[in-house]
């Protein structure tokens, strides 16, 4: 599903307009990435758990190569799923 296809889920799902549905769903998106700047964390009960997380300086290897590389620190965006999402996917199809 991309991002067009998720607007018109929502549109139908909340009987919304296209241009509502896609202003909500943008307003959604700023929001949560706000927050993970902010350095917060964001949970959606029976969702997930959005969070920033530190992973610190490595050595890796080049696999073309052979040669031992530095990967520089950084930050990443992990998501934990939420039991109600996960009970939800792992649901059998009746």
């Amino acid at each position: 599903m991309n991002k067009t296809e998720l607007v018109q889920a929502i549109a139908e799902k909340a009987n919304l307009t296209k241009v509502d549905s896609k202003a909500a769903l943008d307003a959604t998106l700023d929001a949560i990435t706000g927050a993970l700047k902010n350095g917060e964390k964001v949970a959606l009960i029976g969702f997930g758990t959005f969070q920033v997380v530190k992973k610190n300086a490595r050595q890796g290897i080049n696999p073309a190569t052979k040669q031992k590389i530095k990967i520089a620190a950084k930050k990443v965006v992990k998501f934990k799923p939420g039991a109600g999402l996960a009970n939800k996917v792992n649901a059998k199809k009746k």
